[in-house]
């Protein structure tokens, strides 16, 4: 299988230094796979605030950090910091997936690595967000631009992951490396919308005579 490489990309600062925001290993697997064949300059910040518990935090953020250690990446932890972005959604929580709550998400999470890369001294910031067929690309993109926007001389990679890097390759390396799938985005309310989705597939194949598993 044929994948593009990163060396046919070119960045706004025509390859300087990336900050790459990774929500998932699964999601920046292969984006950083791609990166560093091909010789980018960068670093791994995992800011996740929006997962539901320390436990799945901690198991998301191990399986990215491992592989950042394999590539020989640095990787920034930023913590846990779930408190302050329940305050953020708050009033939101019955928000549609794709809706204001998860604008209001993902400019928490890119302000926060706007942020370190104007304290930092990187140009360029990126995000394995709208790799996710789940996610809305130009919403993740609109975020993206709005949080490089508050600094000057940074700006925000909107490269289209999905046909630069492609869920082929994403699928491969979760596979190759053993990462930790989950089920849901990472917050309490996509938890509940993936809920309802396995229920409905369930009574689906109740109808059909056939079993979910």
């Amino acid at each position: 299988m044929t994948f593009v490489r990163a060396d046919t990309l070119a960045s706004p600062e025509g390859g300087a230094k990336i900050l790459l925001h990774a929500c998932c290993a699964p999601c920046s697997g292969g984006i950083m796979e791609t990166l560093e064949e091909s010789g980018f300059a960068f670093t791994v910040f995992y800011y996740n605030p929006n997962i539901d518990t320390r436990a799945e935090y901690e198991k998301r953020k191990e399986h990215n950090k491992r592989f950042a250690a394999k590539l020989g990446v640095p990787f920034v932890d930023a913590d846990y910091d779930n408190d302050n972005w329940r305050e953020r959604v708050k009033g939101l929580e019955n928000e549609p997936e794709r809706g204001a709550r998860c604008t209001q998400c993902f400019l928490m999470r890119l302000e926060r690595a706007a942020l370190y890369a104007h304290e930092n001294g990187f140009p360029v910031i990126a995000t394995s967000l709208g790799i996710s067929r789940w996610k809305n690309l130009d919403q993740v993109n609109t975020c993206g631009h709005t949080a490089a926007s508050r600094y000057e001389g940074l700006t925000f990679w909107d490269c289209n992951w999905r046909q630069q890097v492609g869920t082929d390759r994403g699928l491969l390396v979760t596979k190759r490396e053993g990462f930790y799938r989950q089920t849901y985005c990472g917050c309490v309310y996509s938890l509940r919308e993936s809920e309802k989705r396995r229920q409905k597939a369930v009574k689906t194949l109740a109808t059909s005579g056939q079993t979910f598993r």
